[in-house]
């Protein structure tokens, strides 16, 4: 469904709203001081879970409005900014090995917008 598809709608309600409003969401919950559930080991999967799953609908949302190269740039540079964010939020850290976790997202995430988006 590309924008083409929205016809008379507004590209920036069908198309930028949307990650607009999932990039919030991403820093909303990175601005949490700690999200540890204490569960253990599950605490940890799950979190990188999230991150996979937040990451790959931010990069289905972008490849909606920019071609891939560009949707994957901007996912990393987001993912990037996150966690210099986090760095800054009590009880959190920046870490590559996050952008790590989110690319991999990133990658799923463009792979079902190639699949969806025919």
């Amino acid at each position: 469904m590309e924008a083409h598809v929205f016809r008379g709608r507004s590209p920036l309600l069908t198309v930028w709203l949307p990650i607009l409003l999932w990039a919030a969401l991403i820093f909303a919950l990175s601005s949490i001081p700690s999200l540890h559930s204490g569960l253990g080991t599950w605490d940890l999967i799950l979190r990188k879970c999230a991150h996979v799953t937040e990451y790959a609908i931010l990069a289905f949302l972008l490849r909606r409005a920019v071609a891939t190269p560009w949707a994957a740039a901007a996912a990393f540079l987001y993912a990037c900014s996150d966690e210099f964010h986090q760095s800054f939020v009590v009880g959190r850290e920046g870490r590559p090995r996050d952008v790590a976790i989110d690319s991999i997202g990133i990658v799923i995430g463009l792979v079902a917008a190639r699949r969806v988006l025919r």
